[in-house]
């Protein structure tokens, strides 16, 4: 067993990346929890697991750092092709990959020395529709919605691009702050509305194709950047006339650029780093297994 890990992020966003098959323990809800830990394991935002594919060229299993399962990830998605590519398990510069929110095709731009140092993504199209995410709102869209959360009243737009969302907007002048994530985030999370949980964005037009958003991510909490958040605030913008596609979205680790088909396809590309390669210590496993 060669244990062997690959780290990266997207603007921020960090994930390790691993085979299964090459590691000498499960990826349980505890285990993924220890190895994500950021003071006693690895530490990341979550895992990316390669795993078997019959209707794409690989397959992608996205763990939370808090053990649970996610069905897309935007960054993690880059980190995941430039993971097969730096670990040359393919040499394509185009291919795809099965993730429980569906098939996406990805392509790879390489730097001058010949690295995975951006990708494009075809993140599928984007939905309203509240059984989509689930929502138990009996509404057909999810379009500036009333809700509650920390003695606020607010609207939100809801979207699924694979995975649910939740769009909160202010108007164009004003600013969301970190306190007002901290305590809108988790509620918002955890609401009622949402059984199965949702990804919440704080979001405000900055420009004619521009937004910026904070990010309360289901599952990890505050994050840097997301690219399905990205890609769901972009569609909720365009949906709700405040922007024109293409949007760049912009976040506290970066911008990425997301464009809104005329039926609400989705594109996004966006940078890739790699940061580290290495291999989890046979003491650092027996701890996993104690």
């Amino acid at each position: 067993m060669k244990n062997e890990f690959f780290k990266g992020h997207g603007l921020g966003n960090d994930y390790i990346a691993v085979d299964p098959r090459q590691l000498g323990f499960k990826l349980t809800p505890r285990i993924i929890r220890a190895v994500c830990d950021r003071n006693w394991g690895v530490g990341s935002d979550g895992i990316l697991a390669l795993a078997p594919s019959t209707k794409a060229d690989f397959g992608l299993r996205i763990y939370n750092p808090d053990g649970s399962e996610a069905e897309k990830s935007g960054n993690g998605l880059r980190i995941f092709g430039r993971y097969l590519y730096a670990t040359r398990q393919t040499r394509k510069r185009v291919f795809s990959v099965e993730t429980k929110g569906g098939i996406v095709q990805m392509e790879l731009h390489l730097d001058g020395h010949g690295d995975p140092a951006s990708a494009t993504v075809e993140m599928g199209r984007a939905t309203f529709k509240p059984e989509a995410l689930p929502c138990n709102l009996k509404v057909a869209e999810l379009i500036q919605q009333p809700i509650e959360a920390a003695g606020h009243k607010l609207r939100f737009t809801g979207v699924s691009v694979g995975n649910p969302h939740c769009v909160v907007w202010k108007e164009k002048g004003q600013e969301w702050s970190r306190e007002e994530l901290l305590a809108l985030g988790p509620q918002l999370e955890h609401h009622p509305f949402f059984p199965k949980r949702i990804n919440v964005q704080l979001a405000v037009p900055v420009g004619p194709k521009a937004i910026y958003i904070l990010i309360w991510e289901r599952g990890a909490g505050e994050t840097l950047a997301s690219g399905s958040s990205s890609c769901a605030a972009a569609s909720a913008a365009v949906r709700l006339g405040l922007v024109k596609s293409p949007v760049t979205v912009k976040a506290p680790g970066g911008n990425l650029h997301i464009t809104v088909g005329a039926d609400f396809d989705l594109t996004m590309k966006g940078p890739v780093a790699e940061v580290a390669r290495g291999a989890f210590s046979p003491s650092f496993i027996r701890t996993l297994g104690a």
